[in-house]
């Protein structure tokens, strides 16, 4: 259970709501922005990049600008094998050892999994524009469920710190162990199969240099507070486009620097004792059949390559996507593919995984997985109408294979614009299962969080 105590403990960083003020972490400005360009006593307005300014804490530094916000989705461009396409726990654990062995198990038994004050500030405000007063309410109550901080510019990383020490100080006061729960996703020509969640940097102009020091900045913050535990989720996205989508010349081009990339950030992560699970797709993407070796062989490769790493625990699945875990009957748009849900893909994944060497745990978001056969066809990722959020992060999870699920995408957080003027415009943001009109990737969509609160299931 997720204690609402322990949300009462962060008021301290979390904003009062201000008319025509921004909140903290809250957008101010950029191209197209018809809201609040002043910011809360506290925080100042600063430019991450063109369409996307924010009120960030005063020693938050802008030093690297960013050229897009995080997208958070999970979406094949091709398969090669169909034409269709908080928890917490009473028991005890060690506390992680940064320069020690992990410890063994489950790295979530016996921690309360931290808040986000970020998403917390978000959903407050987002609550505070419905007039409901039964909506309202369950819109309030998500900020009461952990979602992953996602770190998809340099510029962001200095509040980590700001999470770990007040953590760390919610640790001691309460005796309650924390997990801060982290998205490494900053690759240079990042997710190269989409335009909508394209990133700062770039290949051509130092991003592989530039994606390590983003890498050591967030080393440096873990550093500082080796007595809380992180978990991450290493780079949405981008390695499954390693395995379907090498046609795309991009992706192609990315190869070399992706792993190149990942070998790095989990080779220093794990100095600090992160434990890390990287992206692997859904089911709908690295699930089919043929893929399920191609992918077995990617991750062990890089994990041996890496040198394997021990605080790597295995795999994140369904990031930002609308799978169910065990569905109760396969969804029409599933058909032609035996692993219709996540359940299905992590059971034929996994053999593959520990036949080469590669540790195979996994966490799943359901985050927005609430609802079920609402899309047209099961690669369309943007916004998708009439979902609703999912199952409550837990490690009751019905199989020895996954450690949590999780809400790894902070639902209400836009995946792509339907402007199709846009320069990150995605046309998959304009198909009709898609909610329109939406904002950039990464601001706020009002209208979609009030669906994904009157959709839940289980109910708010």
């Amino acid at each position: 259970m997720f204690k609402f105590t322990a949300l009462l403990a962060l008021v301290s960083v979390v904003p009062s709501l201000v008319n025509a003020q921004a909140s903290l972490y809250g957008q101010c400005g950029g191209i197209g922005w018809t809201g609040a360009t002043t910011c809360v006593t506290g925080a100042t307005c600063q430019e991450l990049n063109s369409y996307y300014y924010q009120c960030l804490p005063p020693s938050t530094s802008t030093t690297h600008s960013s050229s897009s916000s995080v997208t958070t989705s999970s979406k094949p461009t091709t398969t090669t094998s169909s034409t269709s396409k908080s928890s917490s726990s009473t028991s005890s654990s060690s506390s992680a050892a940064p320069s020690g062995t992990p410890a063994a198990g489950n790295p979530y038994t016996g921690y309360q999994v931290y808040l986000s004050p970020y998403y917390a500030a978000e959903v407050a405000a987002a609550a505070g524009n419905i007039t409901d007063a039964a909506t309202k309410a369950k819109a309030q109550s998500v900020a009461n469920v952990p979602t992953f901080t996602w770190f998809d510019t340099a510029a962001k990383v200095p509040t980590l710190g700001t999470y770990l020490s007040n953590a760390q100080a919610l640790q001691t006061s309460s005796g309650q162990k924390q997990i801060v729960q982290i998205v490494v996703y900053d690759l240079p020509d990042r997710d190269c199969a989409a335009k909508a969640s394209n990133g700062e940097f770039s290949i051509a102009n130092n991003g592989v240099a530039n994606y390590k020091a983003y890498i050591d900045s967030i080393v440096a913050q873990v550093k500082l507070y080796p007595n809380v535990r992180v978990v991450a989720v290493i780079e949405p996205d981008s390695l499954a486009n390693l395995v379907t989508n090498l046609s795309v010349q991009k992706c192609a081009n990315a190869q070399t620097a992706y792993l190149e990339c990942v070998t790095y950030a989990i080779e220093q992560l794990n100095t600090v004792g992160v434990y890390m699970y990287l992206d692997a797709g859904h089911a709908g993407w690295l699930g089919w059949p043929a893929n399920l070796s191609p992918a077995a062989q990617l991750f062990s490769t890089l994990y041996k390559n890496a040198s394997s790493p021990q605080y790597v625990r295995g795999l994140a699945t369904n990031v930002a996507n609308y799978n169910a875990l065990s569905a109760a009957t396969p969804d029409p748009i599933t058909q032609g593919n035996p692993n219709y849900d996540e359940i299905h893909y992590i059971n034929a994944l996994a053999p593959l995984l520990q036949q080469q060497g590669f540790p195979a745990s996994f966490i799943v978001d359901q985050g927005r997985s609430g609802v079920q056969d609402i899309r047209n066809a099961w690669g369309d990722w943007c916004n998708i109408k009439g979902a609703g959020f999912g199952t409550r992060p837990t490690t009751n999870t019905g199989s020895s294979l996954v450690d949590s699920i999780v809400w790894v995408k902070p639902g209400g957080e836009c995946d792509g614009t339907s402007n199709s003027s846009s320069p990150r415009y995605d046309s998959t943001c304009s198909l009709s299962d898609a909610d329109q009109p939406a904002p950039e990737a990464g601001t706020w969509f009002q209208e979609y969080f009030t669906t994904l609160v009157t959709k839940a299931n289980p109910s708010l």
